[in-house]
């Protein structure tokens, strides 16, 4: 079989490109075997990487790797082996999934690879970051540590992404079945409204007009206008597959008036998080700035770190490498600037991590807060506008008879 695969090179560069092997894991090890680490991995003939050859990501959530970092560490301060700590993980894990690639490590941890080599290998559950974190515990003699700093990391980042995730499924929910009830109306309500109030002969308002305009739309061309959704919709999924459509959508992101002071302050916080996690953790700062581009989430950040990293590797000092970029906030230039005067620069990074942590949570406190009644407001609108435009001639025949 021929897979296709994207991997990352120990200093951080992208490589991809195709492997023949038998299994999706002999592919895996191959690649493996040339230094590279893989971050995703499919059969040539599966299209656009709609399925995956790996289903770990969709099976076993981040809780599970916190949960799984946190007693890896617990059993290592316990002094017991890593073969036998993940022996008993996988006797005492419930999902099945997380069971069978614990057992997998297991049993390549006893034929003589590395715990990180081990992890490396299934690239959709732990992340590059993870396992260069693991390799740099592994060489520093640290791995106690840190798998504490990985589920401590990982905790804050998962509460972080679900608390903003979770802010939008309420007014997304509520949106999406206004429009259904809408579209309902429109199709089966308005018709046989217009039919009375044509037959009345009396003059017919603008806004009644634009209501049966929109009715006729519906009921005659409604077809169309769901194919066209569709294309717009499968135009979307595939502009996100393109290097250039990620790109435009991170920058969307960080441009969108009232989403994007979260978006920038959620990636401020990784990068000072990851930073802080990695040069804690013995990682050198050249090899830190390389993984957290890696990691950012955003490729308008991702290419601000490779900038900045090749910047420190000519001499210049973190704060000033970051502070030729607007979309860093002179607060963390400076903040940066003094920990690295006063040879502090983990102590200043946790801060501001644990501050734009705290900003993320309050900015989505406070568009919480607002998008309730706005969306109460815009949807009442809607429906006043509605009902206005087909009752009120309802209501002059009612007055003429």
């Amino acid at each position: 079989m021929i897979f296709k695969y994207e991997a990352i090179t120990n200093t951080g560069e992208k490589k991809s490109g195709t492997i023949d092997a038998s299994s999706s894991d002999s592919a895996i090890s191959a690649i493996q075997r040339r230094g590279l680490i893989v971050s995703s991995i499919q059969e040539e003939g599966v299209k656009n990487g709609i399925f995956k050859l790996s289903i770990f990501q969709k099976r076993i959530k981040m809780k599970d790797v916190v949960i799984m970092s946190r007693q890896i560490s617990t059993l290592f301060e316990a002094q017991v082996s890593a073969l036998k700590a993940f022996n008993l993980m996988a006797t005492n894990t419930e999902n099945p999934a997380l069971v069978k690639i614990l057992s997998t490590i297991s049993s390549d941890i006893e034929s003589g690879i590395s715990i990180s080599e081990a992890l490396a290998r299934h690239p959709d559950v732990f992340s590059v970051f993870y396992v260069n974190m693991v390799k740099s515990g592994e060489e520093s003699g640290k791995l106690t540590q840190t798998f504490s700093y990985l589920a401590e990391y990982l905790d804050r980042q998962y509460q972080l992404t679900s608390k903003t995730k979770n802010a939008l499924i309420y007014p997304s929910f509520v949106i999406g079945v206004f429009f259904v009830v809408m579209i309902l109306m429109f199709v089966f309500i308005v018709p046989r409204l217009k039919a009375i109030i044509l037959d009345s002969g009396q003059a017919i308002p603008l806004s009644t007009k634009i209501v049966f305009a929109l009715s006729d739309l519906l009921i005659n061309y409604g077809i169309f206008v769901l194919i066209g959704v569709c294309i717009f919709v499968f135009y979307i999924y595939r502009m996100t597959k393109t290097e250039a459509g990620k790109k435009y959508l991170d920058r969307l992101k960080i441009s969108i008036p009232v989403m994007k002071n979260i978006f920038i302050k959620l990636y401020l916080s990784r990068i000072a998080d990851n930073l802080d996690t990695l040069l804690s953790s013995g990682v050198t700062i050249i090899r830190s700035m390389e993984l957290t581009s890696i990691i950012v989430g955003n490729r308008v950040y991702e290419d601000i770190m490779k900038d900045a990293t090749e910047k420190v590797k000519s001499g210049s000092s973190l704060s000033e490498a970051l502070g030729s970029y607007p979309e860093i906030p002179p607060i963390m230039i400076g903040m940066v600037h003094v920990g690295e005067e006063t040879g502090s620069l983990g102590n200043i990074l946790k801060t501001l991590g644990k501050f734009y942590n705290r900003e993320v949570n309050e900015a989505v406190d406070t568009m919480v807060s607002l998008i309730e009644p706005m969306m109460i407001v815009a949807l009442g609108l809607g429906v006043g506008l509605l009902l206005t435009s087909v009752l009120m001639p309802i209501y002059n025949i009612a007055g003429g008879i």
